[in-house]
């Protein structure tokens, strides 16, 4: 199905017609679960990968210490359907065993882990995009961009580190059916439940930290929002900063382009590393679809209740991905050439 996002509180550029220049339109995915195959845009689905050409892994050395306990992907993948089966028989029945017999064995063997796994680590899919359903910054003989990781954190990086692939579509006509997957995995969390996107494009503006103080202060300043009639924007936030933060400027939630988010850090450098070019987003892979001050990007068709997903996901988390306890990774790609080297922020 198709998503839409409300329409904004009012128009931000009425108030502050300096802002209108800074205009960027981003893409919100809207990732729900389904059952991709290789020729979707996806989160977590199959890829449309050569069958010649091998596999990436990650050779770098991983830190045990810091994953006492790993599982495997498919004990994850069981370990989610009997928690997602016990929330809907609950749903159905409240009068229903919260836990099955078998769901219990299966509890009970998954929860000591697996071995662990010293040798190179096979990258997980993360996501796949189609040029012909999103649009991104991309090299000109590309049309597909494969976004793979390994699930496990790096040194200095307290997250999973992601490959980029860049295909021409046309040119795959041999598909690999069976790709080798990681032995076991650091978190549940860096194993993306398969979902479909619903592309939807917004336009955003710049993360009150990327804007002068000037402006910046113009946001804070009651007065130069009187004419908003007080109630429209208390329904959104305690203050006018707050409510350009959480509902005017940057959309929460999966995308391509747009702008960046801070939080917790200021703006930092994002100069390409190989030709000095300022990056730009290329793909927000985000813990959440909308936080406490962002409800107002809540898609008109999400229900009011809607199921709780496995494993405590929050916020409209149907990826079921948690970065560094609820963050967002945005990879910023070289507008010069998408081919160098892209840059990764934990914000």
């Amino acid at each position: 199905m198709s998503f839409t996002t409300p329409p904004r509180p009012f128009d931000v550029t009425a108030l502050f017609p300096q802002l209108a220049p800074l205009a960027r339109t981003a893409t919100r995915l809207h990732p729900r679960p389904a059952s991709p195959t290789v020729h979707d845009s996806s989160v977590g689905g199959p890829l449309l990968w050569p069958a010649d050409e091998p596999w990436p892994h990650c050779d770098e050395p991983h830190d045990r210490h810091a994953a006492p306990v790993v599982h495997s992907p498919d004990d994850v993948r069981l370990l989610r359907r009997d928690l997602a089966a016990a929330t809907e028989r609950l749903r159905l029945d409240p009068e229903a065993p919260e836990v099955t017999p078998e769901e219990r064995e299966n509890w009970e063997r998954i929860k000591g882990g697996r071995p662990w796994f010293d040798g190179p680590v096979p990258l997980l899919p993360v996501a796949q995009l189609h040029a012909r359903d999103v649009p991104f910054p991309r090299p000109a003989d590309a049309d597909l961009l494969q976004v793979l990781w390994c699930p496990f954190d790096h040194a200095e990086h307290p997250h999973p580190r992601t490959a980029l692939f860049w295909r021409s579509a046309a040119t795959v006509t041999d598909v690999l059916d069976a790709p080798p997957e990681p032995p076991v995995v650091q978190s549940a969390h860096y194993l993306p439940e398969p979902c479909l996107f619903s592309p939807e494009q917004v336009t955003e503006y710049p993360h009150p930290r990327e804007l002068d103080k000037e402006i910046r202060d113009q946001l804070d300043d009651f007065s130069r929002w009187e004419t908003i009639d007080p109630a429209r924007y208390a329904t959104y936030a305690y203050d006018p900063g707050e409510l350009y933060l959480g509902s005017l400027s940057t959309a929460p939630g999966w995308k391509t382009g747009g702008w960046s988010r801070w939080d917790p850090t200021d703006p930092v450098d994002r100069a390409c590393p190989e030709c000095g070019t300022e990056e730009v987003p290329l793909l927000t892979i985000a813990s959440s679809e909308w936080d406490g001050i962002g409800k107002s990007w809540i898609p008109e068709e999400e229900p009011a209740n809607p199921a709780p997903p496995p494993l405590g996901a929050r916020d409209g988390n149907f990826t079921l991905i948690d970065i560094v306890g609820g963050y967002n990774l945005q990879l910023h790609a070289c507008p010069a050439d998408p081919a160098h080297p892209h840059i990764e922020l934990v914000q």
